[in-house]
């Protein structure tokens, strides 16, 4: 299986050698803040010299930022909504992680703002019974870090998860999005942390939460790459797309 992989952080290494190591699926990484983006959805692939082809992918997951989505001045957020909308009108699976979630409750009509920040090991609960859940508890812990959140549903999305800050995940069709970070191992969780401007009451804590309890309950949730991959492998082949050829 074969997925893209649009790392939309600011630099940071971290999307990257986390999805790399929890998703069981080749990846091809798109840096898409330096305006590295899949083939366009629906267009003919572009004409090769080096005897490559383009790559053909089975799904997308988007990762987290440490932009905001409705940040008009950054103008790869526009293309990469631009390629987004192809993909969802082409049938194509798409996970989106914290700031990939808010961009997909975005694009399908739904309200993105700020607000407080939410950090640290948190408890989300199931609102929806969903394949994507299969094989975690309810409810179950995962790291978050964000301060944006989705304040309004997009129309005919279904809410999956929530907990006292809101929308926790969604799904419409072949889409879905989680704010927590599946992805993240401890050292992840503790440099994002300590990356904050933040009070050091509020840092201190966010660190508290990082127990050992919390860190292996957590680990739980990488279930939702490997629920994610079956639902990829069992959603029917998208047509008219490079992506596919």
């Amino acid at each position: 299986m074969h997925l893209a992989l649009i790392d939309a952080s600011l630099g940071t290494p971290h999307a990257q050698r986390n999805f790399e190591r929890e998703v069981d699926a080749s990846l091809t990484v798109y840096n898409a803040n330096e305006g590295e983006m899949p083939p366009p959805i629906g267009e003919p692939a572009p004409v090769q010299t080096d005897g490559e082809t383009p790559p053909s992918f089975d799904g997308a997951i988007i990762s987290g930022s440490q932009s905001s989505v409705y940040d008009s001045h950054r103008a790869w957020i526009q293309e990469l909504s631009r390629w987004v909308e192809g993909a969802i009108s082409d049938g194509l699976p798409l996970l989106g992680v914290c700031w990939g979630h808010q961009l997909l409750a975005q694009i399908l009509g739904g309200t993105v703002r700020g607000g407080s920040y939410e950090l640290g090991y948190i408890e989300v609960q199931q609102e929806a019974d969903d394949p994507i859940w299969n094989g975690l508890p309810d409810p179950f812990t995962v790291f978050a870090t964000h301060s944006d959140h989705v304040v309004k549903m997009p129309p005919d999305a279904r809410l999956l998860a929530s907990n006292e800050t809101g929308v926790q995940a969604l799904r419409y069709e072949q889409v879905y999005g989680v704010q927590f970070h599946p992805e993240y191992d401890l050292k992840t969780a503790e440099a994002m942390i300590h990356s904050k401007d933040l009070s050091r009451r509020k840092i201190q804590r966010a660190l508290d939460t990082s127990t050992d309890a919390n860190v292996e309950a957590a680990g739980t949730a990488t279930r939702v790459f490997e629920n994610f991959l079956d639902h990829v492998a069992s959603a029917p082949e998208t047509s008219s797309s490079p992506l596919n050829a």
